[in-house]
Parts: C-alpha cells; sequence; structure tokens
C-alpha cells in the first residue's frame, strides 16, 4: 500500500524504499493505488498533486498506458468542425403540443440569455445548445424529441424524471443554494433550506445526465464549453474527468456569497473543486469574484495572482482565469418591441390613464429577495412625510410570476398585499390609488417596454441580486422613437432623461454611477431617494440619461458573450502543450497538468540501475513536507522514517544529509538514533557529517547584532497580527503566519517585507519570504549554497560523487549554477514547490 497523507513517513520515504527494494515495492504499486491518492484538506492540495507526479515518474510504460486509457474518451464525434457547446439548465426552447396531441412544436425562446449570446460568438463557430426543456415530453417521445431539436435546432435535450428534477430544481437549487449564495442562513427549519443530503445527491445525478449529454455531441479536441449559472457547478468536474484537455468555461449569474456564509455548506469543497476543474469562471462583478477567490484561499489553500490585467488561481499545474464582466441585454430585441403598432397603442392608453401623474416603477419577480415590501414601505413613508405627493405620485409594480415554490414566496406575496391595500386605503381616493399591482396575469414585453417609456423614475430595491437587467431595459426603451415620442407629445429630438433609484446589493449598480444607489433595508433613505429623482432638474436627468444609455448600448449581450468567448479561448491556448494525468475519484477529481519539457524518469532504467552502478552517492533530503507532512502538529520523525535513513547509512557507499531550515537542536534530538546521518542546519549555516563529529560553520563567524534591529520590528507586526509568531534560530529570525488569518496575514507580510527592506537596505543580510513565513539570515546561506560547497569539498579530497540524488526545496534548483569540477550523474527534484515541475537531470561538467 501507499503511504498515506496522515502518515509520518512522509512522500520521499517512496522514493527510498524503492531504491532499496526495486524488486518487491512496484510490484503492487496499481492504477488504483495512484488514483486514491486525495486530498480532502486543504493543506495537503498541491503536495498529494506533487506525490502522484512522483509517482507517474516512476511508473513502467505499460502503467503510463493505463492511466492514459483510463481518463481517455472513447465515444465517437458526430460533428468536427469548430464549435462552442452552451450549457444551460434549460433550453433557449418554447414546447407546444400541437392540436392533435400527439406532435410537438418547437420555437426559439427569444427572451432567453443562451440564445441571445449567440450573437457574440464568432460566425464561423457553430452553436450547440444543451439543457432541459420546459415541458413534460413522455418516454415514448423523447428519443423523436431529441433527434428533431438536434437537427433542426442544434439543441441536445436533458430529460430528468419528474422526481429528479424536483429534487434537483426546486430542491437542492432553490431550497438550498438560492438561499445560501443571496445570504439567507437557515437558522430555522422554516427560514431557508437545511442542508438535505438525498438533495444533494439530486443535484449530483442531475449535472452527470447533463455530462452524459455533453459527451454524446462534443469533439473534445475542437469544441469549446460554456456551462451556465448555480445550476450546473459539479458539471465540470465530469466532463473534466472524461476529458482531460477539454476547453471548459463557467459563468455565474448569481451571487456568490461571502466566505463566511458560503463556508457553512457540507458540500463547499465538492463545487468549489467542481467550478475549478472550469478552464474559466466569469462572474458579474468584483464582489462576487473576491468571494470566490476567499473562499479558495480559505478552504483549498490556493493562491491566486493578477499578471497583464488577468486574475488566474494556480490549481495543480493549471491556471484557471478568472473572468469580471456583467452581462447586458439585447439591443436589438429592446429596439423592435419598441417600433411594434402594440407599444405604441399601448403607451397612449397608459398616457391617458396616467395624465397628470408621476409614474414610478417597478418590475420584479415574485421572490423574497426582490425587496418588493421594503420599496412599498418606502413609498408610504414618502406619502407621508411629503404630502405634496399624494395625489399626483403613483407606484405601477409589475410582478412576475414566482420562479420557486414554498412558504417565503407565499409570505412574500401576502405582505406585499396587504401593504398595497394599506397605502391604497389610507392614501387613495375615488381615481386615485398610490399603488397599483400587477400580479395575476403575466405582462408580455410589449406592454412592459410601454410602462418603461411612461415611467418618471425605475426602482430596484432587491435586498440580493446577481444582476438584474430591468434598469438597462428601462434606460434603452426611455430613449424612445420618433413615433413614441409623439405618442408621448415630446417634440421631435428633443432630449432624453430617465431616473434610476437601485439597490447597493444588486450587479448591475456598479455599472450605473449616475443611479441613486440606496440600502433598500433604510426605508427613509429610499423614500427621499424617490423624492430626489422626482424633483431633479430636468437636466440633470438629461445627462444621466445620457451617460447610463452610451454604457448601456455598447455593452450588450453581445459584447458580453464575445469578451466571454475570447477569454475562453486564451484560457485553453496551452492545452495541447500540457501532459495531462487525472487524479481522485468522484467529485474529488482533477487534472494535473505537467510543463511540456517535464521529463519521465523510469525506476529500472534510471534511478535503480544508475544507484546499483555508483561506487559513491550522496543523497541530500528535506524535512518538513518530506520526512513529515508540511501541516503535521507532531514533527518527530516517525520509527519507519529512521529505520529507512538508518538503513541507507549502513551502505558505505552511500552518504546521506538531511537538508533543513530548522535548528541543530530539536534536528539533533530528533535523530539521535541515526548514527552515520549527516544534518545540515538553519538552511546549512551549521552542518556536521555524522552524530559523533562536531557543528561546522561554512561561512566566516559573523556578528549578530543585527537581531537587535530585526527583533522589534517583528514583535510590532506579532502583536498586531493575531496567530502570528516569531521563531528565533542561532543564525536568523523567522516571522511565521499560517495561523493567522489569510488575508490579513498576507496584507501584514507585505508591510513587514517592505519594513525590513528599507531598514536592512545597507546590511549583509537577505529577506526572504516563504510558506507563510519571511525570514531575515546572512546573506550567502541556503539549501543550494550547501549542497555546492559540500560536492566541492568531496571533490577537493579527491572522492567526487558518481551518484546524487536531492529532494530539496525548488528555491535549492533556483539558488545558481553548481559548477563542480567533476562528473556527476544524478536528479536534482523538487517535491514542496507549487507546481512541482522541476525534476532534471544533472549534468557533468569539467
Amino acid at each position: 500500500m501507499l503511504p498515506r497523507r496522515n502518515s509520518n513517513f512522509g512522500f520521499v520515504s517512496l522514493a527510498i524504499c524503492c531504491l532499496l527494494f526495486p524488486n518487491n515495492y512496484l510490484v503492487k504499486l496499481s492504477i488504483a493505488d495512484l488514483s486514491s491518492v486525495g486530498p480532502s484538506a486543504s493543506c495537503y492540495g498541491s503536495r498529494t498533486c506533487r506525490l502522484y507526479r512522483c509517482l507517474r515518474q516512476w511508473c513502467p510504460d505499460n502503467r503510463e498506458d493505463d492511466i492514459a486509457n483510463s481518463v481517455a474518451s472513447d465515444v465517437p464525434s458526430s460533428i468536427v468542425q469548430d464549435r462552442i457547446i452552451i450549457v444551460g439548465h434549460f433550453l433557449p426552447l418554447r414546447a407546444t403540443r400541437k392540436s392533435d396531441d400527439r406532435t410537438w412544436s418547437f420555437s426559439w425562446d427569444r427572451d432567453s440569455l443562451l440564445l441571445q449570446l449567440k450573437d457574440g460568438v464568432p460566425e464561423d463557430m457553430d452553436v450547440i445548445y444543451v439543457g432541459c426543456l420546459n415541458a413534460d415530453i413522455e418516454a415514448s417521445e423523447q428519443d423523436d424529441v431529441s433527434a428533431n431539436l438536434l437537427e433542426n435546432f442544434k439543441c441536445v435535450p436533458a430529460f430528468l424524471p419528474n422526481e429528479l428534477s424536483d429534487r434537483f430544481y426546486l430542491g437542492f437549487c432553490k431550497q438550498q443554494l438560492w438561499p445560501l449564495f443571496h445570504y439567507m442562513l437557515p437558522l430555522m427549519p422554516d427560514h431557508g433550506g437545511r442542508f438535505d443530503r438525498l438533495l444533494w445527491q439530486a443535484y449530483v445525478t442531475a449535472n452527470r445526465v447533463f455530462a452524459d449529454k455533453v459527451m454524446e455531441v462534443i469533439s473534445p479536441d475542437d469544441d469549446f464549453v460554456w456551462v451556465h449559472d448555480y445550476h450546473l457547478m459539479v458539471l465540470p468536474t465530469f466532463l473534466r474527468n472524461k476529458f482531460n484537455k477539454i476547453k471548459l468555461g463557467f459563468f455565474l449569474h448569481s451571487p456568490f456569497p461571502s466566505s463566511e456564509v458560503y463556508r457553512t455548506l457540507p458540500v463547499r469543497e465538492e463545487i468549489l473543486r467542481g467550478l475549478l476543474n472550469a478552464d474559466l469562471i466569469g462572474f458579474h462583478t468584483f464582489d462576487y469574484a473576491r468571494h470566490f477567490l476567499s473562499c479558495c484561499s480559505r478552504m483549498l489553500g490556493l493562491e491566486y495572482e493578477s499578471k497583464r490585467g488577468y486574475i488566474g488561481i494556480d490549481y495543480y499545474g493549471r491556471t484557471v482565469g478568472i473572468k469580471i464582466m456583467p452581462v447586458g441585454i439585447h439591443m436589438g430585441q429592446l429596439e423592435n418591441g419598441l417600433k411594434l403598432s402594440d407599444t405604441e397603442k399601448r403607451v397612449g392608453e397608459l398616457r391617458a390613464e396616467f395624465d397628470g401623474k408621476i409614474v414610478l416603477l417597478g418590475v420584479d419577480d415574485m421572490d423574497v429577495f426582490k425587496g418588493i415590501s421594503l420599496k412599498l414601505l418606502a413609498l408610504e413613508d414618502l406619502l407621508r412625510q411629503h404630502v405634496k405627493w399624494r395625489g399626483k405620485v403613483v407606484l405601477v409594480q409589475i410582478v412576475n410570476p414566482a420562479r420557486g415554490r414554498g412558504k417565503d414566496v407565499k409570505e412574500v406575496q401576502l405582505e406585499a398585499e396587504s401593504a398595497v391595500a394599506r397605502i391604497n386605503t389610507e392614501f387613495g381616493y375615488e381615481g386615485y390609488k398610490p399603488v397599483v399591482l400587477i400580479e395575476e396575469r403575466r405582462v408580455p414585453m410589449y406592454e412592459k417596454i410601454a410602462y418603461y417609456n411612461i415611467a418618471e423614475c425605475c426602482i430596484v430595491t432587491a435586498v440580493r441580486d446577481g444582476m438584474n437587467l430591468i434598469p438597462y431595459e428601462y434606460i434603452v426603451c426611455r430613449q424612445g422613437t420618433p413615433n413614441l415620442d409623439a405618442v408621448l407629445g415630446l417634440p421631435g429630438g428633443s432630449p432624453k432623461k430617465s431616473m434610476l433609484i437601485v439597490s447597493e446589493f444588486i450587479g448591475c449598480s456598479p455599472s450605473l454611477s449616475g443611479a441613486v444607489r440606496v440600502n433598500p433595508w433604510n426605508i427613509e433613505a429610499v423614500a427621499e431617494a424617490m423624492n430626489s429623482a422626482i424633483t431633479m432638474p430636468e437636466s440633470e436627468k438629461q445627462m444621466r440619461h445620457e451617460k447610463h444609455y452610451k454604457y448601456v448600448s455598447t455593452h450588450n449581450v453581445a459584447y458580453w458573450a464575445q469578451s466571454c468567448v475570447g477569454d475562453l479561448e486564451r484560457s485553453c491556448r496551452d492545452h495541447s502543450r500540457w501532459l495531462c494525468y487525472g487524479l481522485g475519484f468522484g467529485l474529488g477529481f482533477r487534472v494535473v497538468a505537467l510543463d511540456p519539457h517535464f521529463q519521465k524518469l523510469l525506476l529500472d532504467d534510471h534511478i535503480v540501475s544508475a544507484y546499483k552502478n555508483a561506487k559513491s552517492r550522496v543523497i541530500f533530503l528535506d524535512y518538513d513536507g518530506t520526512m513529515v507532512p508540511q501541516g503535521s502538529i507532531n514533527k518527530t520523525p516517525s520509527q519507519e522514517v529512521l529505520a529507512t535513513l538508518n538503513k541507507l547509512c549502513g551502505d558505505p557507499s552511500n552518504m546521506v544529509f538531511i537538508v533543513s531550515g530548522r535548528g541543530r537542536q530539536p534536528l539533533s534530538e530528533w535523530f539521535s538514533p541515526c548514527e552515520k546521518l549527516g544534518i545540515a542546519a538553519e538552511h546549512g549555516f551549521f552542518y556536521r557529517w555524522s552524530r559523533e563529529e562536531s557543528w561546522e560553520m561554512p561561512v566566516p563567524l559573523m556578528e549578530f547584532s543585527w537581531k537587535e534591529v530585526v527583533s522589534p520590528v517583528l514583535k510590532l507586526y506579532t502583536e498586531s497580527t493575531d496567530g502570528s509568531y516569531i521563531e528565533a534560530k542561532e543564525s536568523a529570525l523567522v516571522w511565521h503566519y499560517q495561523d493567522a488569518d489569510p488575508d490579513f496575514g498576507s496584507w501584514q507580510a507585505k508591510e513587514l517585507l517592505d519594513h525590513l527592506e528599507s531598514v536592512l537596505a545597507n546590511e549583509p543580510l537577505s529577506v526572504k519570504t516563504g510558506q507563510q513565513i519571511i525570514e531575515v539570515k546572512p546573506q550567502g546561506v541556503s539549501k543550494g549554497v550547501f549542497v555546492e560547497q559540500l560536492l566541492s569539498s568531496l571533490a577537493e579530497r579527491g572522492s567526487p560523487p558518481d551518484f546524487v540524488l536531492c529532494m530539496l526545496a525548488e528555491a535549492f534548483l533556483n539558488s545558481g549554477k553548481m559548477a563542480y569540477s567533476w562528473f556527476v550523474s544524478g536528479w536534482w527534484w523538487s517535491i514542496r514547490a507549487p507546481t512541482f515541475t522541476r525534476l532534471q537531470r544533472t549534468v557533468s561538467m569539467a
């Protein structure tokens, strides 16, 4: 069996055992063993990934083929041209049963975002849609419907059984994900949905059905796949499992909550890893992206960086791009709606109906997060505080049908109806109703456009919303047409105007800088915003409208789709260069991507044969992350490690050194049973050849008065950074912040680094950053320098080694050129660097 990550045996022990027992150890190394090594805790993710790479190098050729076959596709592709497969919960289709009740009629749903975004896809790129139909298709009809939709609409329907569909959408999506992503925690059984494992299993099963449908039509080497919204957040895992190099994007159209809220989800890591199996993850706003990055950092231990305007997360050798781009509206559809005769007729009717009134407009879904009742309370406060608006101001509230079911929806509806009745009773009279509530019928688009045209101000008071395109639609409709201007009695060519009141908590708010932004929970402030919007000078309304219209008309849905598809292509540009290997099972699956220059070392052909043929060997081993896991609290080496080291040291041809950043006292105590083991402490500042020999220093004795300057600075940052501490070594001072808040610790570390570099600018000291540490030490002290000096010393003695095996941190590999005057045949191996791609063979030097 392979050593598990909670074993103190350490990853390098596997390599050592292979050297000692080459004929027995690898016999038991199976594909299942390789695949079963998978981290579940953040602190082991990257190291386990590197272990897997290590094992990959020692597998015989036939093992490599087995693994490659295990993740290769056996699904034939029916279409070979360059395409994009767009996957969403529902297909952009309308389905109606024909009058004979035997066949179905299908047509495009022009209101669907998935259909509208096609305008931004390159003309030479074919588009295929995968999703459910918003209709109940009998099992006996599904094959015929599928063939019809693929042939005539290039759509692939995913048919979910009714029970599965209800558990998936109405259950997990609407009762658990939707409330949580909108910051509603299930503190009480009737307040949001408590986590239900059966609903989660239904969600996973439904995502797997979608994955199967994508696999039916995909050409994995050519096609792009673009998955949309929170219904399908684990779909990327299934697709990446089947096609390691799939070109895959994901866009989340809902908010992504802060880490403090998201971390309450029991399946938080499964969903995060699902999203990270995409190549590009899109969000509407920076806040949503920031929350996602924070969750990846706090829960998975992943870091991100911004380079040349792009944000990327390093995930097992793959760079997952983060896209921030708010979606826009379809300008053509709205402009066509403005020209309809039905629109012009309805505008005339509404103008007559509300003649002499100031119309405020709200258009919202019947949803607990839309803040309809808060808007009504604000209007009530406006009429109470500003008597002059009684009889003049009318709020028209259009309520779209609810997308979900449940007690919450009913409560919101009853609360809104009660508020409307109360306001109309208190402030209304014959011929005047302060609130017109339209909820009993579905309002067609042309009628909404008519309401947009006559409304003086559009109000959105949602307490949380992913984007909300209602303000965008209002702005475009207020631009009007010459015919509508005539119906409204406006002079030809007159300046357009509009006013917006939007909640701070909706996705479109940052892009509407001319809107009056409000906290919807502050009823009085919203009421005053209504008053300000009504009384604002006409010239200012015109300037705000002009600014908004310029943005909305240029940043439309085609612009958004074009930008996203372009970034997806850029993110997948290097796929063909990768060396990819699958790792893990189920929802923990991920792909390890290796650099194309990564060389595979076969155990029998290289390491073991070189080891056996060598007459003089030197082996350098790191300690933390090698002898013991990096995140282990107990740093004492296990008896198995000690026994293995003694076995190696017992060979008279071997010289074994532990090279560590730790002090010489703990290292001496831990390895006291190893009589012939060499130890280099504090990155080689102190070293000894064996237990019985004295400690030596490769650098001249130096003063440590600099500690009196550095120590107060470190104490200052330690006092202000909870969870940090100082490690005082004989030759160095180290500030640790791995137990501090990840974000705050990183900020403080950057400040401390700048502070120390300015204070020690003229001192012969080195200030280095590591894995959540900052270390101050003398210049010229490093593991690489120590190795070079030791090997040079052996060469001067006339006994240069002919086999060198190094298992040290990647910093060692970058520490400088190794200028030796003898022939060295060995391997430099980094197993602690995040990417774990530095495995190179040392060459001979004269």
